[in-house]
């Protein structure tokens, strides 16, 4: 790999999303990453389909199609780490490893001797990030974690879906938010941690919890409510700080706004024929937009409801107003900037021939990001990991095999 973490090696022994999405991550930047995974059963999402990876012949694998968005760029190991057999080759593989990453629950490590005390004495220069539900400390610290649970406690559902009053009610996010921004936090801590071993020759522990994560990234309606003193509320589509920012029906469809300035609501007006609006005190700026929220956007419903989607993006781009389509998720994946910016990546699979892939966002000048290795079939690297990073023998490994070990 000739990304710019290339040289650091990860242990993966996370599993399903938040952990596996900061491992491939690494992955992606260049890192060698071995994921760790039980014996025949390996990992949660191989499991969650349909849909499933078909092979060649069009009959379902053993893989859900889950698996395969956040498991690129790693190889499989499966290990049985309740055996003492088992302990010792995690503990080996982490004696040369710069970064672990696990997703158990608070201790459930330490019973092993895979806690963050027992690999530091063998490798202080491990950096150990540990992911929990609701971190290693705290009157929560012992429950178990999901992304669902922690979008209501955290305040994301709250926020999100239509009003009370307009028959609406609490929605999650479509897809897992939560674990995915604590992926990201977990990458960017676990590089941090490895810049200051420079300095320091030594690793760390990261202590991050999914609670945690939803609380921080709140952002701006965290902000409104601990500056302004008001608990923020559903708005659909709407957005708290700024008027019109939101989906509006069309005849045909619906379409998005977002007019982030005075000078932008300027040409809206343009387009719609309401010159008027954008001298009106309730309207012309932005605050007053806000505070006169529902008569605008009503009378903005009616100008739009009068053509079609098309036709009004294609005048609203004309004016240079900040507006697009809704599109479904195939619409994405077809659309020219997508394509032009490579997010769909297509790697070779031994199982189906090839698979495609949401590429990564990151587009370095000198260090650019490969695609070598793709989501790995459970335990295709068992034997050649143990035989080349442990140097195992091939009776060795053969005897752990007829054990259940790997």
């Amino acid at each position: 790999m000739a990304g710019p973490l290339a040289g650091y090696k990860v242990l993966d022994m996370s599993r399903v999303l938040a952990g596996p999405w900061a491992g491939q991550m690494l992955a992606d930047l260049g890192a060698e990453v071995i994921k760790i995974e039980r014996p025949e059963v390996g990992d949660d999402t191989r499991h969650w389909g349909p849909p499933y990876l078909k092979d060649r012949a069009g009959n379902n694998t053993e893989d859900a199609a889950y698996f395969f968005c956040t498991n690129r760029g790693k190889q499989s190991v499966t290990v049985d780490i309740t055996q003492p057999e088992g302990q010792e080759i995690i503990r080996q593989l982490a004696l040369q490893a710069d970064v672990l990453i696990e997703n158990y629950k608070v201790d459930g490590l330490k019973k092993y001797g895979l806690d963050y005390a027992s690999m530091a004495e063998i490798n202080p220069g491990l950096v150990y990030c540990s992911i929990t539900g609701f971190g290693q400390t705290g009157p929560y610290a012992e429950r178990p974690g999901y992304d669902f649970l922690i979008q209501g406690m955290g305040g994301l559902m709250s926020i999100t879906g239509d009003p009370d009053h307009e028959n609406g009610g609490p929605v999650k996010v479509g897809v897992a938010v939560t674990d995915l921004f604590t992926g990201l936090y977990a990458a960017n801590a676990i590089q941090g941690a490895l810049l200051e071993r420079h300095r320091s020759g030594l690793g760390q522990y990261i202590d991050l919890a999914l609670l945690d994560v939803q609380a921080a990234v709140l952002a701006n309606q965290a902000s409104n409510y601990l500056t302004g003193g008001t608990v923020p509320g559903r708005l659909g589509n709407a957005h708290p700080n700024i008027v019109p920012y939101q989906a509006f029906a069309t005849a045909d469809g619906h379409l998005i706004l977002a007019v982030g300035n005075d000078s932008q609501f300027r040409r809206l007006c343009s387009v719609l024929d309401m010159p008027d609006w954008a001298d009106n005190s309730d309207y012309a700026t932005n605050s007053a937009r806000v505070s006169n929220r529902q008569s605008l956007c009503t009378e903005i419903s009616l100008r739009l409801a009068q053509r079609g989607s098309e036709q009004w993006l294609q005048l609203l781009e004309q004016h240079q107003v900040p507006c697009g389509p809704i599109n479904t998720i195939d619409q994405v994946f077809q659309n020219p900037q997508i394509l032009a910016r490579k997010m769909l990546v297509t790697m070779e699979d031994k199982r189906a021939g090839e698979v495609q892939l949401v590429g990564n966002p990151i587009n370095y000048s000198r260090t650019a990001i490969e695609y070598a290795v793709p989501p790995p079939s459970l335990g295709d690297d068992t034997a050649s990991v143990l035989g080349e990073y442990l140097e195992y023998t091939e009776l060795q490994i053969e005897t752990l095999r007829n054990k259940s070990v790997i």
